[in-house]
């Protein structure tokens, strides 16, 4: 038996992983991948101020990042890319979009947005929550 090592990050390792399940996870359904969606915007000088990405896979979207920088929020970026991000879900078949997001960060964007609370997980950081959210995007 080999001994378990615990460390800190491991990018090879979580690639590694990420692989396998992915496999796992199409040959099961046999759903396939369908692949990356993202979005920015950039300044005169190519920096990018805001930006959207995550995937499609088995009918749904789902979003790993939103960020829009300080100086530029309220400004309707975010809004513009998840509008965006909406309709290449859209035109990649989805029927809903899927996120997470903390209890500090910006449950109420997505909620003006249409989204709602699909689960949570209280304590998580310590003082807040982590919030699974959902919307249903088919026409």
């Amino acid at each position: 038996m080999t001994d378990i090592r615990c460390g800190g990050a491991n990018p090879q390792l979580a690639a590694v992983l990420a692989d396998r399940i992915n496999s796992f996870n199409v040959a099961e359904t046999g759903i396939s991948f369908g692949g990356s969606v993202t979005a920015a915007v950039r300044d005169d000088a190519g920096a990018v101020v805001a930006g959207i990405a995550g995937w499609v896979w088995g009918g749904t979207c789902w979003i790993e990042s939103l960020w829009v920088r300080e100086d530029r929020r309220g400004s309707g970026l975010g809004s513009r890319l998840l509008q965006a991000i909406t309709e290449e879900a859209r035109t990649r078949s989805c029927t809903q979009i899927v996120l997470h997001t903390h209890t500090f960060q910006a449950p109420d964007f997505y909620l003006r947005h249409g989204f709602e609370e699909a689960g949570r997980a209280d304590g998580y950081p310590a003082g807040h929550a982590f919030l699974l959210m959902r919307k249903d995007i088919a026409r």
